[in-house]
This record gives C-alpha cells, sequence and structure tokens, in this order.
C-alpha cells in the first residue's frame, strides 16, 4: 500500500502575523551600493576609495563594475581610471525627474509632517502675482486664520514669501514686492540681512508681522537642478510655536522639505 508523507509546512503557511519582506536578489543589492556611493558623492573615484566606501575590497568590487559598465550605469575614465556614473544612469535620473511632480510629493506629505511639528502646515508655489498656497493642513493646535488653497502670500511679509525672495529669480521677486508697495525692498539693508540669514539657515520666520499672536517659520524645495520648486511652512501661535532656526518645527520642516528635495534629484544635505 502506499504511504503518504504527512503534509509539511511550508513558507506560505507561516504566521501571517509576522511581517514579510519580498525577496530580492542580493547580489544586486550589494552591487548597488557602488551605484549609491557615486551619487552620493557626485564626482569620480579610485576603485580602492570606491570599494572602501561601499564597505567592500576591491576585488569584490570590481567584477560589479565591470557589469555595471557593460549596462552603461558605470563609466570609467580612460586617463585616470576613475569610475563615474555612466549614459545610462544620467538618462534614467532624468527620466526620473519628468516623472515626479513635486506638488503630488509635497501634498502628500503634509498631514504626517502637521501631526509631527503640531501645527497647522502648508505649500505653496509661485503664481502670477507672486506665492500662492496650494494646500493647507490643520495640525492638532487650532489656528483661527483665514488661509485658504489659492491665497497668494505677502512677500515682505510672510515666512512663505521670504523663502521665495531669497532663493527666487530676483526680478521676479522685486516686481512682487513693488506690486505690495515695497519697490526697492531687495536693497534695504534691514531686508537684505534677514534674506541673507534665511539662506544661510533654510529656514525664514516671521513673528506678529501680518497678525498679532501669528508666526510662522518656512523652508524652500529644490528639484535636482537646484531650482526653488515650492515652499513648505507652518504657522501657529506666537505664545507656543518657537520660530528659531534651531527649534524643533523648523528641524521637522528642514527635514520634510530636504527628504522632498532628494526625491526631486537634489543632493542629500551634508552634516554639518
Amino acid at each position: 500500500m502506499a504511504t503518504h508523507a504527512p503534509d509539511l509546512p511550508r513558507p506560505d503557511d507561516e504566521d501571517d502575523s509576522s511581517p514579510r519582506t519580498p525577496r530580492g536578489i542580493q547580489s544586486v543589492e550589494v552591487g548597488g551600493q557602488l551605484l549609491k556611493v557615486l551619487a552620493r558623492t557626485g564626482r569620480r573615484m579610485a576603485l580602492k576609495d570606491l570599494a572602501r566606501a561601499a564597505d567592500m575590497t576591491a576585488a569584490k568590487a570590481h567584477p560589479y563594475l565591470v557589469s555595471f559598465g557593460k549596462l552603461g550605469l558605470i563609466e570609467q575614465d580612460a586617463v585616470s581610471g576613475h569610475y563615474g556614473l555612466g549614459p545610462l544612469a544620467m538618462q534614467l535620473g532624468l527620466i526620473s525627474l519628468q516623472q515626479v511632480d513635486p506638488v503630488r510629493l509635497a501634498i502628500a506629505e503634509l498631514p504626517a509632517l502637521a501631526q509631527r511639528i503640531g501645527y497647522t502646515v502648508s505649500a505653496s508655489v509661485w503664481g502670477d502675482l507672486g506665492p500662492v498656497i496650494i494646500r493647507v493642513e490643520e495640525g492638532p493646535t487650532a489656528v483661527y486664520v483665514a488661509m485658504r488653497h489659492g491665497t497668494t502670500a505677502s512677500v515682505r511679509h510672510t515666512a512663505t514669501g521670504k523663502v521665495f525672495a531669497a532663493f527666487g529669480p530676483r526680478d521676479r521677486a522685486a516686481a512682487a514686492l513693488a506690486a505690495e508697495g515695497f519697490a526697492g525692498a531687495l536693497d534695504e539693508s534691514a531686508f537684505a540681512a534677514e534674506l541673507d540669514a534665511v539662506r544661510k539657515y533654510q529656514v525664514a520666520q516671521v513673528t506678529d508681522q501680518l497678525l498679532p499672536g501669528i508666526s510662522a517659520l518656512a523652508t524652500p524645495v529644490f528639484d535636482g537642478f537646484g531650482q526653488l520648486v515650492l515652499c513648505l511652512a507652518v504657522i501657529g501661535p506666537t505664545a507656543t510655536l518657537q520660530t528659531g532656526p534651531a527649534s524643533v518645527a523648523a528641524q521637522h520642516l528642514r527635514d520634510a522639505a530636504q527628504m522632498l528635495s532628494q526625491r526631486l534629484g537634489a543632493p542629500a544635505a551634508s552634516a554639518s
């Protein structure tokens, strides 16, 4: 009589409550570290330096580089022998930038950002007359301000406007300021110094400027070409919202902006 082997548990029969990670190809992930190093450094590197930065030996790294070279992901300089990103990597990067929508990415990030900071946050882009708020997400702390989608922000008196004045085209900011009645503001020493501080700390701040008892912070989001594409801001009561560049709210705002910038192709910010 034929006997049947007992049913043995299969991997798919394991406890469904345990988290599962899709199976990948380890060698691809290992070799990919070399591509990450080149993308992070932004320059060509000698084999030994590239391998060391990817935490592997030169002998282990070389076969990966040969294969990546055949695909066009990496190319080797004929004179120095250093390795850099190849034409296929550049094509992939350009196509990726074309497919990414910065507004969509920012809007998706706002709900979690509002919860982390604890106050109302917004995203703005430059419109026909100045910075235009495209999305507002309320936080746990209520802010009684008539801020809605489509509102044009003051370049002179809002944190959002100061970010666009600091990082956007000078002539564009000058025209918007003139329309507000502040012609020549960019040449005023006090305002110029304020914009210099915005560039230095990557954050603009206002306290009780447009509305008594209301303060705000804003920070820029850049694309892969270093161009300002939009601005993230937080608004809250002056009594509780700390607005210094080193404040918790400012750090959360900068972290979100840097994450979005990196997804748009900008390099990671270097550690200070």
